[in-house]
């Protein structure tokens, strides 16, 4: 309960120390990060896929 408060206090300014949303923004980041380099791993495999099925 008291981390809540200490929290509330420092998204309203009136104590030092890191908001919520920039608490968060590092593991949004992260789990984006994560998500494209999955992406580009299934393009190249399609792009090496569609490459050997042209010869």
């Amino acid at each position: 309960m008291r981390d809540r408060v200490k929290q509330a206090q420092v998204d309203a300014g009136e104590r030092e120390g890191l908001a919520s949303d920039e608490r968060e923004e590092p593991a949004a980041l992260r789990r984006e990060n994560r998500r494209l380099r999955e992406d580009v791993e299934i393009l190249r495999r399609a792009t090496a896929f569609f490459a050997a099925g042209t010869r």
